[in-house]
């Protein structure tokens, strides 16, 4: 089976389009009083199959998402897009976060809740049918989208390993 971090790729010349899926305040109590600071979650893609998630924090919203960016340049991955949808239904648990993909015939968009919405969208998938099951944590579920487009794996692929043809993957 391939593992999760087979498929990396390198943001170097790649053109990427960020989306901040949640901005958090965190706060601690201190003796001196209550200090703030911000967590940011977002989610990098190219829209042609590179997906990457990461994490930010820092005393500043602007400086958070900055390095969520920066992080999620050096999580990115490459998904198998066909015809726009994925090639096989995946499950994937984060956390208590379930998230369940499965793939849609064309002209039917991408059927998914808020954070899921960001991650496949910004993996270019235009058509697939998602469902988040478990915890709505916004962390957890983006990790577990990620972590289901990873495990994906190609027809040709599977062909290969089996030692059939890519004809009889299809047709069982």
């Amino acid at each position: 089976m391939l593992k999760a971090n087979d498929n990396r790729v390198k943001a170097g010349d790649l053109e990427l389009k960020e989306k901040v899926v949640s901005i958090n305040r965190v706060v601690k109590t201190t003796k001196g009083g209550r200090a703030f600071s911000f967590s940011a979650l977002v989610v990098v893609g190219n829209g042609a199959g590179v997906v990457g998630q990461g994490l930010g924090k820092a005393k500043e919203v602007q400086e958070a998402i900055t390095k969520g960016i920066e992080d999620a340049k050096k999580n990115l991955i490459k998904v198998p897009v066909m015809h726009g949808t994925i090639p096989h239904e995946q499950l994937s648990k984060e956390g208590a976060a379930k998230v369940f993909i499965k793939p849609a015939a064309h002209g039917t968009g991408v059927i998914a809740g808020g954070s899921m919405r960001a991650v496949l969208e910004a993996a270019g998938i235009t058509d697939v049918l998602a469902k988040s099951l478990g915890s709505a944590n916004p962390t957890n579920v983006v990790k577990a989208t990620v972590k289901a487009l990873a495990t994906l794996r190609e027809p040709i692929a599977v062909a290969k390993i089996r030692g059939i043809s890519l004809k009889k993957v299809f047709n069982g």
